[in-house]
């Protein structure tokens, strides 16, 4: 069997697979119930999804130009550190808004301390008064 048969075939199924990764957390972000629950669709599968559809365009432009593609391995790294941090970001801020959040999920943070969620800060328990 060709090794270019075999490439092709790889190839191949990184892009059925990101394209159906990418879908996959497109659905979840349109028809998951709240704000904490639609950050999941686009940080962990949509961000698989782009992974496998540039690793596949990697692999492609890899072997027909013969040397590596920087381009697309810049993109990978700046996407997978990126994306995890913004979730993170975005999440603490529902928390400081006070985002409504389904009772199916029974989401009630306990470790934000009121000044965290927009209120007075007072003292912190932990931490003697002077």
């Amino acid at each position: 069997m060709n090794w270019y048969v075999m490439l092709e075939g790889v190839i191949s199924l990184l892009l059925i697979a990101g394209g159906a990764f990418a879908f996959i957390g497109s659905l979840g972000m349109a028809h998951l119930r709240d704000f904490y629950m639609r950050l999941h669709g686009p940080t962990k599968a949509t961000t698989l999804g782009i992974g496998c559809i540039l690793s596949a365009s990697m692999l492609y432009f890899g072997v027909t130009a013969g040397q590596p593609v920087v381009q697309e391995m810049l993109i990978t790294l700046f996407l997978f550190i990126t994306a995890p941090v913004s979730a993170h970001l975005l999440a603490k801020t529902g928390l400081h808004l006070k985002l409504t959040h389904a009772e199916k999920t029974r989401g009630k943070p306990v470790e934000l301390y009121r000044e965290e969620v927009g209120e007075k800060p007072v003292p912190h328990p932990d931490k003697g008064h002077g």
